[in-house]
């Protein structure tokens, strides 16, 4: 019989795309990685991958393999968890990846009432404001706010997220309340904290804005106490701006323009077919609590 965790092996190398990125994530050397991966194709007597100096492409027979291979791990796991009767239980760690603000403000409050349900499991909560490398880094999944590009990766939408321009009344106060676009040439524009453009829709369609401050900072959150300072004009998400929208401490300014829409709260992780129930178990749980219309838009 195949050793299972040539199997296992086999399965991480092609959702990593390279042997290299899959012994970083295991815990092996890419030695010992493609000597398995050797011993697999001797003892199945054909070729499954085709090596290049630059890439990893299944060749089809391990095509074919590899799609009843994760059917085949993915049904041992069921079974493991209906022969123990603990279907809803999960042991091991859990590595999750997610934004900084967010995580702080919608994650981290969150987390007792998942880990009460489930007591064997611990969470190695990692945030961070950067793309993480998923399976470089060993996470089992990633929470990330963007317009996913990534076909490598499986993502799971979770919840819209709305993007509006701001400022606090002070400011407003001090230099009057933009009544075009063309009028934020005369104001104090905050740049996003990683330099991205305002993406915006409005009216006319869709417009990129590409400020320009004299605030530069690697952190969101620098900017957020900013605007809510009185510095400037500034493009937030309503899921880390609402307590000070409802209280009045900022106001929406040019509501006509509003961030792409095409921008979502998403759960990324690196394969359909073969996911843990540990990783479903949180997705659902993030999923339920959010919703369509998330608990911070109220």
């Amino acid at each position: 019989m195949t050793n299972l965790g040539d199997l296992e092996v086999f399965v991480r190398v092609i959702a990593a795309g390279s042997m290299s990125t899959a012994a970083r994530a295991l815990g092996l050397s890419p030695a010992v990685v493609s000597k398995r991966i050797k011993r697999l194709e001797d003892r199945l007597g054909t070729r499954l991958l085709q090596r290049t100096t630059r890439q990893l492409s299944l060749t089809e027979a391990g095509q074919g393999f590899y799609d009843r291979v994760v059917a085949v791990l993915s049904g041992l796991e069921e079974a493991e968890s209906y022969a123990s009767g603990r279907s809803s239980d999960v042991t091991g760690t859990l590595k999750i990846s997610a934004p900084t603000s967010f995580g702080r403000l919608h994650i981290a409050p969150h987390l007792k009432g998942f880990m009460s349900a489930h007591p064997d499991l611990t969470l190695h909560l990692v945030l961070s404001d950067e793309f993480t490398d998923i399976v470089g880094g060993g996470f089992d999944l990633a929470i990330r706010i963007a317009e996913l590009t990534d076909s490598t990766l499986v993502a799971r939408r979770l919840a819209p997220v709305r993007r509006i321009l701001c400022a606090s009344p002070d400011y407003i106060a001090a230099h009057g309340m933009p009544e075009s676009l063309d009028d934020l040439k005369r104001h104090v524009c905050l740049p996003a904290h990683n330099y991205d453009a305002w993406r915006l829709e409005g009216p006319q369609g869709s417009l990129v804005l590409k400020p320009e401050g004299a605030l530069i900072t690697n952190s969101s959150e620098v900017i957020r106490e900013a605007v809510i300072a009185g510095l400037g004009i500034a493009l937030r998400s309503t899921w880390d701006i609402g307590p000070e929208l409802n209280s009045g401490r900022l106001v929406q300014v040019l509501p006509g323009y509003e961030g792409s829409r095409n921008v979502a709260l998403s759960a990324v992780y690196p394969s359909r077919q073969f996911l843990p129930a540990k990783v479903r178990l949180f997705i659902d749980y993030l999923s339920g609590l959010y919703g369509p219309v998330p608990y911070w838009e109220g």
